[in-house]
């Protein structure tokens, strides 16, 4: 089966935008009418070409985005949250009225994007793991947008993974939980694989123990059809090993300790949408 998009452009490919792009030249994804693409350097410029891509460095081509945008389908806005304001003016000249813009910028607001052009706009949050296909990305709608360019917006983000259609109120929310949350998986490893070392094994043990271990938990919640809670259970014999240390886990209050941190990343989200 093939996914079939318009015309895409990408303003900043940095590596969300660039995940992205991985996604629409991925097998099976057709774009029609091409891909473009803008960066602030030809070295990064050179870096995205590809068949069926044009790409543009802002320093040779000082018009770039103004080119990649004109006749695009859907414009992607890759730049930082405190570009998005200058980007949208200095594109809205070339937007055809039909052009869906979807921005993967944190803290910019939907309204904020609506009041800089006519078009229909999107909201986007997805998650790194995108950079493997394997993404979650949040997608809300904006006022003028239509079931069309839901649909649009979600076959887009398909393309690297999963995608959940919420409203805006609730995008900062999951930007707490599947936007940060590879950094807290991460964390946990790191931990975990500084516990084996502390242990006696090497770095090099420790890694294939505990990055082995986390890849096929969750390859195996996946098959399984089972609850989280489940598996624990079933690898928890009772006054074992491990329902020693999961107690101790749970001595220190995860629970607790997670929503702390994700109401401080909340809070933090605010902030930068107020900036």
């Amino acid at each position: 089966m093939t996914t079939t998009l318009p015309s895409i452009a990408i303003i900043g490919a940095g590596s969300m935008g660039g995940a992205i792009l991985g996604g629409l030249l991925a097998p099976g994804v057709d774009v029609s009418g091409g891909i473009r693409v803008t960066n602030r350097t030809t070295v990064k410029a050179e870096r995205l070409t590809a068949p069926g891509v044009t790409s543009y460095a802002l320093e040779s081509t000082p018009d770039a985005n103004l080119q990649a945008v004109r006749g695009a389908g859907i414009v992607l806005l890759g730049v930082k949250p405190a570009m998005i304001r200058d980007t949208l003016a200095e594109i809205a000249p070339a937007l055809d009225a039909t052009t869906l813009i979807i921005s993967v910028a944190a803290g910019v607001t939907i309204s904020t994007m609506e009041a800089a052009v006519p078009n229909a706009v999107l909201r986007a949050m997805p998650n790194t793991p995108a950079l493997v296909g394997r993404g979650v990305t949040g997608l809300a709608a904006g006022s003028r947008s239509t079931a069309s360019h839901r649909e649009l917006g979600r076959t887009l983000f398909e393309t690297v993974g999963t995608v959940l259609e919420i409203p805006e109120s609730q995008i900062d929310a999951l930007s707490t939980i599947s936007g940060s949350g590879p950094a807290y998986v991460f964390l946990l490893i790191d931990e975990l694989t500084s516990t084996a070392v502390r242990m006696g094994f090497t770095p090099e043990q420790a890694a294939v123990m505990v990055n082995g271990t986390f890849a096929g938990a969750v390859e195996l919640l996946a098959a399984s059809g089972k609850t989280p809670e489940q598996l624990r259970l079933q690898v928890t014999s009772p006054k074992g090993t491990t329902e020693r240390a999961v107690t101790e886990l749970q001595a220190a209050d995860l629970g607790g300790l997670f929503d702390r941190a994700t109401a401080a990343a909340l809070a933090r989200a605010r902030e930068l949408a107020a900036a």
